[in-house]
């Protein structure tokens, strides 16, 4: 499915949570906190006001309650979010400015 944000959004899938810390022991579930990384899916144009902040394929973090989410089909477990360019804090990797 091809699916292209509007202009100043970032469609991304954000990164499941890890359930074991280092040191070995395991989170419970009732311990779950928002994951603030994700894998871009694809990204709107940018205005004359703003710079795209990241490319699709990259890995960023985003505002821990930013975005709204969709699922595109019924069959998806995890939804996908669309956030606006301002809750993009960092892109992980990428050479972007």
């Amino acid at each position: 499915m091809d699916i292209n944000p509007a202009s100043g959004y970032v469609l991304i899938e954000p990164k499941e949570q890890e359930k074991k810390l280092a040191s070995g022991i395991y989170l419970p579930d009732n311990q779950d906190e928002k994951s603030q990384f994700a894998k871009v899916i694809a990204v709107g144009k940018a205005t004359k006001d703003e710079l795209q902040p990241c490319q699709a394929g990259d890995e960023i973090i985003y505002k821990k309650w930013g975005g709204n989410e969709v699922k595109i089909s019924l069959t998806d477990k995890n939804p996908l979010l669309f956030v606006e360019f301002k809750d993009v804090l960092a892109t992980i990797g990428g050479k972007h400015v």
